[in-house]
């Protein structure tokens, strides 16, 4: 009896939490989702994440939709990052998502899976036209053959970085075509020029860039499993990684954690060439810097298998949402129409109508430029994303990041690394059989 109470009593709590989770709105309140107002409009709820900039030209160009569409009333719904997926998980269990939903990779297969994101192929050339976009990044928000987020916007990794501190260790320029051998031998005389030669690599991130050099993946295609066989892979990266941390040319992830922000970044000082982050990353540490920095391509050989173009986020609709349809229209509006692209100028990565983009190239900064540049270029060397993140990736991302501090400290050697986290990243993922 005493179980059955606390069960109950858990239920109870959710679906209040549920019922009560409205968020910040624009509107105030929260929609029922039930059907049309009392003065005849379709009122939609949205939510994403972000910061104040993104909240604000967000709101604007809600605003200049509902002029638009006079029928049609948005309440909008915004928190922070961690904020946002607190208020979604209790919403989702209470079968109350908001209409269009700005979804996460590393959430995105749960969602779908669970049944709870609508599937847009019935929308795609009605509601939602693709004319200008290439199948690859439609297809960045497939799971099975089912669209359940439209891309909105991509990125892509590289190397930022300071082209005076380049030509200081005495390197006037960065190949096209570099090497990862290029990459070890511009470490040694960046250390031997007293300087760092970047901050470090995203663990999960590269690592998986490493693996698609090499025609592999770091998750298995149907996520049960790791993409990879042989661990002497995982040995050479991190062996690499680790290393020039030891040699002092990369920082140690103790002084990377005593950075009180990216105005403390050894970029922005001056003690560090570069920094390996996505596109999206650029402008604001330009801003940061305010100096000239400039965005390679990765190294390779391979780089073309290696690089992908990467949602930056999705525009999702809610299973639950009795005015899908009109859902998709917003969506079609937010990544097709020019008037709003040139409020959003890219803040959720680079759109994917190649008529927006040449309708942007006027209004973009000089950092923009760069920005979108880059994107371009991947664009035509470049290979297909793999897909998003498997269930339990998010388990294993962290596990991964813990093995690299050790294995960057020395506390752990990089075979025993590669045995750890075959053992425990597949007993995470086989759950997906």
């Amino acid at each position: 009896m005493k179980k059955f109470l606390v069960l109950f009593l858990a239920v109870f709590m959710v679906f209040s939490m549920a019922a009560c989770s409205g968020g910040t709105s624009s509107s105030g309140g929260s929609s029922s989702n039930s059907g049309k107002d009392k003065d005849g409009k379709i009122t939609l709820r949205i939510a994403w994440w972000g910061e104040q900039t993104r909240n604000d030209y967000t709101l604007e160009v809600i605003k200049k939709y509902e002029e638009k569409n006079p029928n049609v009333k948005i309440q909008a719904e915004y928190a922070s990052w961690d904020d946002y997926w607190k208020k979604l998980a209790p919403q989702a269990s209470a079968n109350q998502l908001p209409d269009i939903i700005q979804m996460d990779l590393s959430y995105f297969s749960q969602y779908a899976e669970n049944g709870q994101l609508a599937d847009l192929s019935p929308f795609i050339g009605e509601q939602i036209d693709t004319t200008n976009f290439t199948e690859n990044y439609i297809n960045g928000g497939k799971i099975d053959d089912k669209l359940y987020g439209f891309n909105a916007g991509v990125n892509v990794v590289g190397f930022n970085y300071d082209p005076e501190l380049l030509k200081k260790v005495g390197v006037d320029s960065l190949e096209e075509d570099w090497t990862w051998d290029d990459y070890k031998e511009l470490a040694k005389k960046a250390k031997d020029a007293g300087l760092y030669v970047d901050t470090g690599m995203k663990a999960d991130v590269f690592f998986n860039y490493y693996l698609r050099t090499l025609g592999k993946s770091l998750y298995s295609k149907d996520g049960t499993g790791l993409g990879y066989d042989d661990d002497q892979l995982f040995i050479d990266f991190f062996e690499m990684t680790s290393g020039l941390v030891k040699d002092k040319a990369v920082p140690t992830p103790d002084y990377l954690a005593q950075l009180k922000g990216i105005e403390d970044d050894p970029v922005v000082t001056q003690d560090a060439i570069g920094i390996w982050q996505w596109s999206n990353q650029f402008v604001g540490l330009q801003q940061v810097a305010n100096r000239p920095l400039k965005i390679h391509n990765m190294p390779g050989p391979n780089a073309s298998d290696g690089l992908y173009l990467k949602p930056s986020m999705f525009w999702s609709v809610a299973e639950n949402s009795k005015h899908q349809e009109e859902a998709a229209k917003f969506i079609d509006y937010f990544v097709n129409d020019i008037e709003a692209n040139k409020i959003i100028l890219g803040d959720r990565g680079v759109p994917g109508s190649s008529a927006v983009k040449e309708a942007l190239k006027s209004e973009l900064t000089p950092e923009q430029t760069l920005v979108f540049d880059s994107v371009e270029w991947a664009e035509q060397n470049s290979s297909e994303f793999d897909g998003p993140d498997p269930i339990g990736a998010g388990e294993v991302i962290e596990m991964l990041d813990n093995l690299s501090e050790q294995m960057s400290y020395g506390q752990l050697e990089v075979k025993d690394a590669a045995k750890q986290f075959r053992q425990q990243a597949e007993s995470i993922l086989s759950q997906n059989k």
